[in-house]
């Protein structure tokens, strides 16, 4: 009972703390860009507090400047449509108390009627109910908190902009090169599996090593496209915007021989007979299996466009050919030729920068 408590107390925790820090200069560029946003609409608007322009302030700065565009949209938008609602119900209805929640069920319908997101609904109810609770009764006072909530996005997109604009390429290029080498390790397991005996839970191991790597794919996909949602309207991506390009371009082909090992490593799994290593075919096959390790990792090398790494020449140069087929283990070998064969293809291709 405790336990399921404990675990339950966990996963409530999970739910609004996060893995890993927000970044300590996100954090103080919100509040620069609060403090703007007051200082300027104290400014346009001296006999109001200027809470509209705070809260889109602190929308508006996000991961990156496109997010930040998307959300002082979003908050305009919000604004706008929820003025309209809190002043027509004031004109209409006076200062009733139940305009509150009808003005929530308002907010909600025109969510639901024109598809918005649930943000975005949101962003309709708090600004009508905030208009309804300040006292603002005319058209006058709500353009005013439309005015003030442009200058509060406004100044969040700048600051977020121009202030160290966030750039996420790094963990993104450092995730594809591991990738590379975890992909490159996996080659070497199937290459010493061929020629030392393995037992069953080391074959496991080799499996479940070739399993890690789709995961690991596809938290690169992940990466990579923050990385790249990180460069849009973002003033410093022309310094990064190529090593991000050569990085997609070697996820691209390296995917497909993520999924070449997975199936090699399978089948070698599942087909495993520890006399494989004494079928004369088996030693020159290892022996390709070390060079595409090889080569694969010195594509990683080239395609980093900051490593000083020497690029050796490729070992992949002539395909490998099994001219007599072992009785016993040539279903499992001719698999592992083929899938061998494709994944070549993949290298070569990249090597020749197709």
């Amino acid at each position: 009972m405790i336990r399921s408590f404990s675990r339950a107390g966990r996963q409530l925790t999970e739910s609004f703390v996060r893995t890993e820090r927000t970044p300590f200069l996100q954090v103080v560029k919100s509040g620069i860009a609060s403090l703007l946003a007051w200082l300027a609409c104290i400014l346009v608007f001296p006999d109001a507090l200027p809470i509209f322009g705070i809260i889109a302030a602190l929308i508006c700065v996000q991961d990156n400047v496109s997010q930040s565009l998307n959300k002082s949209i979003e908050r305009l938008v919000g604004v706008v449509v929820g003025v309209a609602i809190a002043v027509s119900a004031s004109i209409f209805f006076g200062k009733a108390p139940w305009l509150f929640v009808a003005a929530i069920f308002v907010s909600l319908l025109i969510g639901w009627a024109f598809r918005l997101t649930g943000p975005s609904t949101t962003q309709i109810a708090i600004s009508a109910m905030l208009v309804i609770a300040l006292g603002g009764e005319s058209l006058a006072y709500g353009a005013e908190r439309i005015i003030e909530t442009a200058i509060g996005g406004a100044i969040g997109v700048l600051v977020n902009a121009f202030l160290i604009a966030p750039v996420r390429t790094s963990p993104a290029s450092i995730a594809v090169h591991e990738l590379v080498e975890h992909t490159a390790q996996s080659l070497d397991r199937i290459a010493t599996s061929l020629t030392k005996k393995q037992s069953f839970d080391e074959m496991q191991d080799l499996l479940m090593a070739a399993r890690d790597l789709r995961e690991e794919r596809r938290e690169v996909h992940t990466l990579l496209r923050s990385a790249r949602e990180s460069l849009k309207l973002n003033p410093r991506s022309r310094h990064y915007r190529e090593q991000l390009l050569a990085d997609d371009e070697l996820f691209q082909r390296l995917q497909h021989i993520v999924t070449q090992v997975l199936g090699m490593s399978r089948a070698l799994a599942d087909g495993y007979d520890p006399d494989i290593i004494n079928d004369p075919a088996v030693e020159g096959l290892a022996d390709e299996f070390n060079r595409a390790a090889h080569d694969l990792r010195h594509v990683g090398y080239r395609f980093n466009l900051e490593s000083d790494e020497v690029i050796e020449p490729p070992a992949l140069t002539a395909p490998y050919r099994i001219v007599v087929p072992n009785a016993e283990h040539w279903v499992l070998i001719g698999a592992l030729m083929e899938d061998l064969r494709r994944t070549r293809i993949s290298i070569v291709e990249l090597q020749q920068g197709e």
